[in-house]
């Protein structure tokens, strides 16, 4: 499995450059940021540098890349400096041998001071310095795989936001023209009921009609703010009910997927899938951790040291050494009772491992033709309510002539300026629901980042 892309590399060199940094929309006064040029691309800047969450999942990379080096794993001797000092203080009663006298001497003190350089180092262990080594090497690795993920869920969730955004952006406009038309209509009936053209019932129900469309109108205009605290919540941006201008006004669309292309990046570039493996992987170093307590152990141990004795009642008063002293220790763990059971779990956790990796898989198959399915089906109904909204617009243009011409009441009036808000919003809501797909799809197959260029 090809592990990073350079897409990838760049993107993080991108991010973790600008951390170092510290340059940020937070630095930035509110009224100097680009509100009236943002584009996915920017606000995807902004956010890959700002987000809360991306800033923590790359600390925590850097933790697992300070932890990946030889001291940690037990490569390195460890250098001990220590110094001690003991005085006693005994009453002692001596017996000769010889002729069996006795003396006695009281508040005898001894002192002795030690001052010692200590060097340690296991040379051989079975193998099991080089596992630690490598396993702290396959979690530096995750720390990358868990940075990449937390950047592809980033992606993804900032550029539905800002798809989202835009929906709620040309629904409010849909919206306001039917407020406008409803206006347009309550000005006709109120003219001709004035004039006795138009019933009281008319100007009344117009006049409903219009202010339900006002209050869609007014409801339509939170749902557009919400939208856009979400957006800045995910740039991290210093006010998140700062008003955003996008540039784009249409939802793109790319229609041109390959499902066979898709999975063949899942396959290759799905970063769950390259964890799975890295799991397999320290499960497998967790086994050799066991299987190295099966091999003899070697260790070197030297030191250079000083000690002074000072007796009060020795054949000697004083007595000082200074030098070096080392030895070396070869042992075997011949039998601990739970190596038998380790090795056993340990097996078990491996084949959990790929069992693990294997149902992501599936899993991740079953949702790319799940997303792939309701992705054409939403193309389909795109290209369909596209057709049906001008239908719904010539349909409106012929209700509006027979309307001023009073050929037709009210009520058929507001059905058909119902069915062109209807056929408007199921267009929108195809076109954003399409959009969700791709994204999706993109994200499963590795290919979020093209949402970047």
């Amino acid at each position: 499995m090809k592990q990073y892309s350079l897409k990838y590399i760049l993107l993080s060199t991108v991010f973790t450059t600008g951390l170092s940094t510290g340059v940020s929309a937070q630095d930035v006064p509110v009224e100097t940021l680009p509100h009236d040029t943002l584009t996915l691309q920017t606000c995807l800047d902004i956010g890959l540098v700002n987000n809360y969450a991306l800033r923590i999942a790359h600390n925590l990379e850097q933790v697992s890349a300070n932890n990946a080096t030889l001291a940690n794993a037990g490569y390195l001797p460890t250098l001990d400096l220590s110094g001690s000092y003991r005085g006693t203080v005994d009453n002692t009663t001596t017996t000769l041998r010889s002729t069996g006298e006795s003396s006695t001497d009281s508040n005898v003190f001894d002192q002795t001071v030690n001052l010692g350089l200590n060097l340690n180092w296991t040379i051989f262990d079975g193998l099991n310095i080089q596992t630690n080594y490598k396993r702290l090497q396959e979690l530096e690795r995750q720390g990358e795989t868990n940075t990449r993920i937390a950047i592809e869920d980033f992606v993804a969730g900032l550029t539905a936001e800002y798809y989202n955004f835009i929906q709620q952006k040309l629904r409010l406009a849909n919206l306001r023209y039917s407020m406008e038309l409803s206006r347009e209509r309550l000005r006709i009936v109120e003219e001709r009921y004035r004039i006795g053209s138009f019933s009281g019932l008319d100007y009344q129900q117009a006049k409903v009609d219009f202010n339900a469309d006002h209050a869609s109108f007014l409801k339509q205009q939170e749902a557009l703010q919400s939208s856009g605290i979400n957006l800045n919540e995910w740039m991290a941006m210093p006010r998140v009910d700062a008003p955003l201008c996008i540039k784009d006004t249409i939802i793109f669309l790319h229609d041109q997927l390959n499902f066979d292309q898709l999975w063949e990046g899942t396959l290759n570039t799905n970063s769950s899938l390259l964890k799975a493996d890295q799991n397999t992987t320290l499960a497998q170093l967790d086994k050799k951790k066991v299987l190295s307590r099966n091999y003899p152990y070697v260790s070197l141990n030297a030191g250079y040291g000083y000690t002074f004795n000072k007796y009060d009642i020795n054949v000697n008063s004083k007595r000082s050494n200074l030098g070096f002293n080392g030895g070396v220790t070869v042992g075997l763990n011949i039998f601990d009772g739970n190596r038998r059971r380790e090795r056993q779990n340990a097996n078990i956790a491996i084949a959990n491992a790929r069992l693990q990796r294997d149902e992501l898989e599936q899993a991740l198959r079953a949702d790319l033709c799940n997303l792939w399915q309701s992705y054409l089906n939403n193309l389909k109904l795109v290209a369909l309510e596209s057709q049906n909204l001008i239908t719904a617009k010539e349909n409106y243009s012929i209700a509006m002539d027979r309307y001023m011409l009073g050929d037709l009441s009210g009520i058929e009036m507001r059905e058909a300026q119902k069915s062109l808000l209807d056929a408007e919003e199921r267009l929108l809501s195809s076109q954003y629901n399409t959009k969700l797909c791709e994204i999706s799809l993109l994200q499963i197959s590795g290919g979020i980042f093209t949402y970047l260029q």
